[in-house]
């Protein structure tokens, strides 16, 4: 596992596979997108999701490049990390902006969707530095 220098590994990539553990200690990987901003990696979820649910009572995430899919190269490097949730209004805005920047239609049409389904819980992001 990687340290500190390993997150910036992961600025470019557009996916990354986040594992985080339930309480039995079993990880548990999801596709998720990633941003950068300042200091820290930062995922958008939704607020009931398991990941979110997850870090809320164990904040030790692993990361490791994948594709939309979710493949993950076999050589593909995992980062240590731990994730905290972010509820600041300004810092929510801040990302989500730096998001659409960096992944833009697609991202915006994903979100887009999302709204229409009417997913309960809104969004929220986490930050997720290396501890």
């Amino acid at each position: 596992m990687a340290d500190a220098p390993g997150l910036a590994l992961l600025d470019d990539e557009p996916f990354v596979s986040l594992t985080t553990y339930r309480r039995s200690g079993e990880p548990v990987a999801t596709t998720v997108w990633i941003v950068r901003d300042g200091d820290a990696l930062y995922v958008t979820t939704g607020a009931t999701t398991g990941k979110a649910r997850r870090v809320r009572r164990d904040p030790r995430v692993a990361l490791r490049p994948c594709s939309r899919l979710g493949r993950v190269g076999e050589d593909a490097p995992s980062v240590s990390a731990v994730a905290e949730i972010v509820t600041d209004p300004e810092v929510t805005e801040q990302v989500m902006s730096a998001f659409r920047s960096k992944h833009g239609v697609q991202f915006r049409l994903a979100m887009a969707l999302e709204r229409f389904r009417k997913k309960g819980g809104g969004r929220i992001l986490l930050r997720i530095t290396s501890g």
